[in-house]
């Protein structure tokens, strides 16, 4: 890893499968170097369209998220603060995610909407298209399963947002470690 940038690990669970017709319902992330340093965020939807299958895998509940999660800004606000205290040291924050165009786009987009701007930039690192090519394998090797038989992580993922950025986390170090980096 390089000294001049920091590796977040950032999982999602949304309302369906789009930014700005869906909802961004939840958020885990944490330092891939050190995955106890992290943040969980649940948010209230900001949208009524939900897709059932969506919310069957988050195991979320919309009308508890309406009542109990943060508003979208708020919540976008304390994602913000907390890369910010990442970065005393003024080095550049990469997002890093399994299927990382995914939730990056709602991040992205979240960020954009409600505070203006996006502190990760541009940049994304997805585990998968990383695994693929360090590894020379077809895109359908590079789903978690078959990364976690090679690279035996200790933990598993869950569909809970803050469990799934510390299993995306340990796989790119695993996955770092074997490449040499």
């Amino acid at each position: 890893m390089s000294n001049s940038e920091i590796y977040v690990s950032v999982d999602i669970e949304t309302s369906g499968p789009i930014p700005g017709i869906y909802s961004l319902l939840s958020i885990g992330a944490c330092l891939v170097s050190a995955p106890q340093n992290a943040l969980y965020l649940e948010l209230q939807p900001d949208s009524e369209k939900h897709d059932a299958e969506s919310l069957a895998v988050t195991g979320l509940d919309i009308n508890r998220l309406q009542n109990d999660g943060l508003a979208p800004e708020q919540a976008m606000l304390k994602l913000k603060d907390w890369l910010a205290s990442l970065n005393a040291q003024h080095r550049k924050i990469i997002f890093v995610g399994l299927n990382a165009p995914f939730d990056w786009s709602f991040i992205n987009f979240y960020f954009h909407r409600y505070i203006g701007n996006n502190p990760f930039g541009f940049t994304a690192i997805d585990i998968k298209a990383y695994y693929m090519g360090a590894m020379g394998c077809a895109w359908s090797e590079t789903k978690s399963s078959h990364m976690s038989a090679l690279l035996e992580p200790r933990t598993q993922p869950t569909h809970n947002a803050l469990d799934d950025a510390r299993f995306q986390a340990e796989l790119f170090s695993l996955l770092l470690a074997r490449s040499g980096r």
